[in-house]
């Protein structure tokens, strides 16, 4: 069945590879979904060192297996897209992205009315949600990236990571 995308994520219908040895290939088409929503989703977006933003989420994803772990990556992949982007996780489901990703994905999306020890205590409930999360901010704080950041930013998130990673290991 082919793939349709609506909505925002609308311009991009991306084309399925075939499943790799051992993977199933519903599960090779929803990483391939979730890759191609985030691709445009961050479409001309930049980090805070000036990096095309979509290089994130793909190194989010790159720390999964897309083979034995598929929910993981798509999540790795959408992990920002509801945060940073004006995609619903509506528009997710409509895409054809499987419930239980659109589900970890807004685990992981802040919003404004929840506090930081919130956040983090709802992800670190949720095995999957804790993964994608703990490989996200081994990212943020790659040494390699934080040293292009201002000094002032480099403290303000590490505290902000420190903080993080305690309440993640806490629950």
């Amino acid at each position: 069945m082919p793939i349709s995308v609506t909505g925002p994520v609308a311009p991009l219908a991306p084309a399925v590879p075939a499943a790799q040895p051992g993977q199933d290939v519903d599960a090779a088409a929803q990483v391939a979904l979730a890759k191609g929503i985030a691709f445009a989703a961050h479409r001309g977006q930049l980090d805070q060192i000036g990096a095309e933003y979509i290089d994130h989420p793909g190194r989010v994803a790159e720390r999964f297996d897309p083979v034995s772990e598929p929910v993981l990556v798509a999540a790795a992949w959408l992990h920002d897209v509801l945060e940073d982007t004006a995609v619903t996780a509506q528009n997710l489901l409509e895409a054809g992205v499987q419930p239980e990703v659109v589900e970890i994905v807004q685990l992981l999306t802040r919003t404004p009315d929840v506090s930081d020890d919130a956040y983090y205590a709802r992800i670190a409930r949720h095995p999957v949600a804790r993964r994608v999360k703990l490989a996200d901010l081994d990212d943020n704080t790659a040494p390699w990236r934080v040293r292009r950041l201002e000094y002032d930013v480099q403290l303000r998130l590490a505290e902000k990571y420190r903080h993080a990673r305690e309440a993640l290991s806490a629950s």
